[in-house]
């Protein structure tokens, strides 16, 4: 898919990096010329429909799929006697399991919701009928269906999660000023708003998939392992994604079933999620519960942190919403322990949703040092300030840039925090109690390869090139800002092709480290482009400059010339025509040389093996942010409204502050939403997700938020990435919820530590 708009600002410092454009895509999106996977128009496409297990435990004894293949327009029902001849695909890390067998559809139940058989007919609504006349027998067995089960246990410690240093209970004891209390999070959901599926489609042994994608390699990885096919049979396709928040990242059992079905008919197969199956097709932030102890002196320099915390798995597979994510990294302490268990229930395998692990991690330290702030007479931002660590405590390593303390200074003036009164009920408007939070937060950077083509065509135009994709984030964007600050040619001769996967490699969307890897590939390329462009300028026998002279040109507004007064100066399209080139075509790619060549390059883009930690050099590096909140409480009715905002960030060089802005404050629209409405609610008796729609499931909408003022504070970190730029994405939302709860307790006195802050918790 190629993308091309004019820029709308006359400042030429906006087709560059740094400057305030906006989305190329923003014009197709809102016009409707954007086509996403599911809109795709192929051919012949028969329809599937899942039919779910309304058990949370157990196992089918029989599928009676008779009604279901004597209705109209049926062709197929697959259930889980029906052998697919799948085998079981790579991890995330690229670990794959010795020729196993992979069943997307079983007989063994491990929570509700789970797809049981498919039923695929000429048409959805003749589909969504027939899987209505399938009939399951079960054999129930008694689900557990959450943390607070009496039959959930206590959990099993991870060991490779366990951080310590120094003697921290000991030192909890001793310490004069100790406090300790539990903090929960329930289950939430991504609820992106474009719901999850696909069209698939065979050609002999040739797999095409349309499928919204953060990561259009791994995904291709993943359906070729299951089918036992060369990498290159498989094409995923995803120019456009509607939202993903981390849902989006890899192939799940439902593409399994659709592209099986697709080749057992011989035609295209479209399935497309309802939203109530968006909340059981692939998992959400898991629950937690952990519980921080804080040893402190009088004054609140922190002697001692003491953390223990659990989140919930599925029975069939781990995924560790890591409640210490954080904890080892915010402040400085002498003394350490932080452990994390995983408790097995029946339910779907969780994933990873916006700042996965540092996002509970923050909840809990930061309400946990807001009532270390009460408990010894200080200020949030002064202890905070006075526990700031001046390196990694964890690593012992320095921070490549770490501007936390910018982020709490300006943050706080640029709010008024100095006119806030510090004791709890204090500032009041009427029958409205005023409360004023601060908190903190981080997500590390991760560093991954990805690779870019450049190509300068005969027109003098420009293609950047690369499987990586854009779910709103700005990806074609900044791209295009990268390729025009090399080249010097605007942003509106640059066509960017992104989203799918037999373009060059790029790493997940995920983790806040794609715009890093990417921009880096694009500068590279553009680089090397631009200098075999000026060689050839220079040595060239047709070139017009070759006989000027020079040494050295220059290029910038669509030419090349010499950089001197009265020098020439020709069109980058001229030059191109007096050359005789078609093109010149470079293609870079940010792994190190040790890793060149295309083994190295298939394992970097898809798998998550090669992508180095916050740790992995001489420095740590990550984004910080610091939340400042204003809630106001109805004091007869305990309603809360956030009713402003001010969150500082260090992120580095930002690339294009516009759509940084807007991802900042996105997560904190986010954070909003999981502090006062946001909650998986489970039915005790089976395990059922009861609020699977979006009438139940409560997300933050424009009334909801107030005004949110976004400021950058980072200065560019060039260990951390080619351009100077850290993580944007996920950091937003972390810290949002705790500065809530903490501005909640200073307009109330009462301190909730169970999210979310409804009225019945505050009444």
């Amino acid at each position: 898919m190629t993308i091309m708009e004019p820029r709308k600002r006359g400042d030429a410092s906006d087709g560059t990096i740094g400057g305030r454009l906006s989305r190329f895509d923003g014009r197709l999106k809102i016009t409707g010329g954007a086509t996403y996977a599911l809109e795709q128009p192929v051919e012949e496409l028969a329809h599937a429909v899942l039919v779910q297990s309304r058990v949370g435990a157990g196992r089918v004894v029989k599928v009676d799929a008779t009604r279901a293949q004597a209705a109209k327009g049926t062709l197929l029902v697959l259930t889980p006697d029906v052998e697919l001849g799948l085998t079981r695909a790579s991890d995330w890390y690229g670990n794959r399991p010795d020729n196993e067998p992979y069943r997307p559809l079983s007989n063994n139940i491990c929570f509700n919701g789970q797809a049981i058989a498919a039923v695929i007919c000429e048409t959805l609504e003749q589909a969504t009928e027939a899987a209505r006349l399938v009939d399951i027998t079960y054999d129930e067995t008694s689900a557990i269906v959450d943390l607070d089960d009496p039959k959930a246990g206590e959990g099993r410690l991870l060991d490779a999660l366990t951080v310590a240093w120094g003697d921290a209970a000991a030192a909890l004891a001793a310490s004069p000023v100790r406090i300790e209390a539990e903090y929960r999070t329930p289950r939430e959901y991504h609820v992106a708003i474009e719901p999850h599926g696909l069209i698939a489609k065979w050609e002999e042994d040739q797999l095409t998939v349309w499928e919204p994608s953060q990561w259009t390699h791994g995904m291709a990885r993943t359906y070729a392992e299951w089918y036992g096919l060369p990498y290159e049979n498989v094409r995923i396709i995803s120019p456009f994604i509607g939202g993903g928040f981390g849902s989006k990242a890899t192939a799940y059992a439902y593409g399994a079933i659709a592209t099986a079905a697709a080749r057992k008919l011989g035609r295209p197969v479209k399935l497309a999620l309802t939203r109530p199956q968006t909340f059981t097709a692939y998992g959400g932030r898991a629950a937690t519960r952990q519980t921080i102890a804080l040893g402190a002196n009088i004054d609140g320099v922190l002697k001692s942190i003491v953390h223990e915390g659990v989140s919930e798995t599925a029975t069939y597979a781990d995924f560790p919403e890591q409640t210490n994510a954080a904890t080892p990294l915010m402040y400085a302490v002498e003394n350490f322990q932080a452990r994390h268990s995983l408790v097995p229930v029946n339910t779907v395998m969780p994933g990873a949703l916006r700042a996965p692990g540092k996002n509970p991690s923050a909840f809990g330290l930061e309400c946990a040092m807001d009532e270390l702030a009460y408990a010894v007479g200080v200020d949030p931002v002064e202890l905070r300030l006075r526990n700031y660590a001046q390196r990694d405590p964890q690593s012992g390593k320095p921070w490549s840039t770490r501007r936390l303390r910018e982020a709490l200074l300006e943050g706080g003036q640029a709010f008024g925090w100095a006119r806030r009164s510090f004791a709890p009920r204090s500032m009041q408007d009427g029958r409205q109690l005023i409360g004023w939070g601060v908190a903190c937060g981080t997500f590390p950077v991760l560093r991954a390869s990805s690779e870019a083509l450049i190509r300068i065509l005969a027109d003098g135009s420009v293609e950047v090139v690369s499987g990586a994709i854009d779910m709103g984030q700005g990806t074609y964007t900044i791209l295009a800002q990268t390729a025009a600050e090399v080249l010097g040619v605007p942003p509106q001769s640059i066509n960017v092709r992104l989203g799918d996967s037999s373009l060059p490699g790029a790493t997940v969307a995920g983790g806040s480290m794609l715009a890093g890897a990417i921009t880096g590939a694009v500068h590279k390329a553009a680089s090397a482009a631009r200098d075999e462009l000026i060689e050839l300028a220079l040595n060239d026998g047709a070139s017009p400059f070759r006989d000027t002279g020079a040494n050295t040109l220059m290029v910038a507004d669509g030419r090349i010339f010499v950089p001197r007064e009265g020098g020439l100066s020709v069109s980058i399209g001229d030059l191109m025509t007096a050359l005789r080139r078609d093109s010149i075509e470079t293609r870079r790619n940010t792994l190190p040389e040790a890793e060149q060549g295309p083994e190295g390059h298939r394992k970097a883009w898809t798998t998550m093996g090669s992508i180095r930690g916050p740790t992995a050099g001489e420095f740590s590096m990550h984004s910080w942010c610091a939340h400042f909140v204003e809630v106001k409480v109805d004091e007869d009715f305990g309603t809360i409204r956030v009713s402003r905002m001010v969150s500082a960030f260090d992120c580095g060089r930002i690339y294009n502050p516009k759509l940084a802005e807007s991802q900042w404050r996105g997560g904190i629209i986010m954070g909003i939403g999981q502090a006062l409405l946001e909650e998986g609610l489970v039915d005790a008796r089976n395990g059922r997700v009861i609020n699977n729609n979006l009438g139940d499931y409560l997300v933050a909408t424009n009334a909801d938020i107030p005004p949110i003022q976004v400021i950058s504070v980072g200065i560019p970190d060039l260990n951390a990435s080619v351009l100077g730029g850290k993580g944007v994405g996920e950091v937003g939302i972390v810290g949002v919820a705790p500065a809530i709860a903490n501005a909640v307790f200073h307009a109330t006195g009462k301190r909730i530590r169970d999210l979310p802050i409804t009225l019945e918790k505050l009444l």
